[in-house]
């Protein structure tokens, strides 16, 4: 049915799927154990050409398109993989690099990043302040050829294994969204340190911590774009973020809905399969019917996103439905399951707990409803 990717993202599909369901999916379950996932994985994703799927040859990466970072989503969704941060590094942290970075910049940071040597993130949120951006505490102060930054922020992915961690802070308090920069933070610099893994709900293989700042001083060439113009990068890039969390719900229920199809046909009660049951078909026609539409919409707006015309409004359409529709047919078919649904060793188990923070990250489905209305 779908018309959105070509056949070469199709043909690259079956080279991600490969690499998922031979170094991922066998491991998940242990790296939910630890909460994280080993950094030997991700040097595998980069010789494997997984990392990094829309950025140029010529800063290391695939030379494709938004249509390939899609398909990784989609994969790891296939196999409900929560785990590896790939598309936040790929699809979060390396556009802001090509679209911000100077040329030193680009080939200081995309190539390894590319190559799974240094692992990506970006730090807004901060305790205390959820979504609200402009809030922000986090300041950066000039001094000479540096900044020296200080603060917190809070619910990084991949925060544990980052090497390079976008920070948006204000170096200028008194102008407020106009005072927002982004300055690019390295491990190594002194006063950075990283708090433990934030015990989560769901998500448990990725690598969610704190991030703390205390006195970093950061060279001046660690600037991200121009000063003062933050604000507007972090305004500019949500559309296409957005657009990556809604369309990790179709994946996820396309995923779930065939699982469930089939543990209905071999499960049996009362003498026959569940599936036999009219309640049991008419509630997964009903759920077909939900995943198709879900599907074409996000597909709709990936087919926009091509063509540069997703505005922030269908962004947040795409993640208000999309994450909504998810987090009720998870729940659907999970009851399909009876006892076995409530059992981690299922994948609707983990696809349930995973798909309850599709509404709150990139924006809740509250804020989103707020971008709808203004448009009204």
């Amino acid at each position: 049915m779908r018309n959105t990717l070509r056949e070469d993202h199709e043909q690259y599909r079956d080279q991600v799927r490969k690499f998922v369901q031979r170094e991922i999916a066998p491991y998940h379950h242990e790296w939910e154990k630890l909460g994280a996932v080993p950094r030997e994985t991700w040097l595998k994703a980069g010789r494997e050409g997984v990392l990094l799927p829309a950025i140029p040859e010529e800063y290391g990466g695939g030379g494709g398109d938004f249509g390939h970072s899609i398909v990784v989503i989609e994969e790891l969704m296939r196999v409900v993989a929560s785990g590896p941060g790939f598309p936040l590094h790929s699809d979060i942290v390396a556009p802001y690099l090509l679209a911000y970075g100077t040329e030193e910049q680009k080939q200081r940071w995309l190539p390894p990043m590319a190559r799974g040597e240094k692992i990506g993130a970006i730090a807004m949120t901060e305790p205390g302040i959820g979504s609200d951006l402009k809030s922000m505490s986090t300041a950066a102060r000039r001094d000479g050829d540096y900044y020296v930054l200080n603060g917190a922020k809070t619910f990084i992915t991949n925060g544990l294994n980052s090497d390079i961690v976008i920070v948006a802070c204000k170096t200028d308090p008194e102008q407020g969204t106009r005072g927002v920069s982004l300055i690019v933070v390295e491990a190594d610099m002194p006063g950075f340190t990283k708090g433990p893994l934030l015990e989560k709900i769901g998500l448990l293989a990725q690598d969610t911590t704190e991030l703390f700042f205390d006195n970093v001083r950061v060279p001046v060439t660690n600037l991200l774009g121009e000063e003062g113009k933050g604000f507007g990068y972090l305004m500019h890039q949500l559309a296409q973020e957005r657009l990556m969390v809604a369309s990790r719900s179709p994946a996820l229920m396309e995923a779930m809905l065939e699982e469930t199809i089939s543990y209905t046909r071999n499960r049996k009660a009362f003498g026959q399969p569940i599936f036999n049951h009219q309640n049991t078909r008419f509630k997964l026609a009903e759920i077909k019917a939900k995943t198709v539409a879900c599907r074409v919409l996000v597909d709709h707006c990936i087919t926009l996103h091509f063509n540069q015309q997703l505005t922030p409004e269908m962004a947040a359409i795409a993640k208000l439905y999309a994450t909504e529709q998810q987090g009720q047919v998870v729940d659907e078919l999970l009851q399909l399951h009876g006892g076995y649904g409530f059992m981690r060793e299922y994948p609707i188990a983990r696809a349930f707990v995973d798909s309850r923070v599709q509404r709150i990250y990139g924006g809740t489905s509250e804020i989103m409803k707020e971008i709808i209305s203004r448009t009204l």
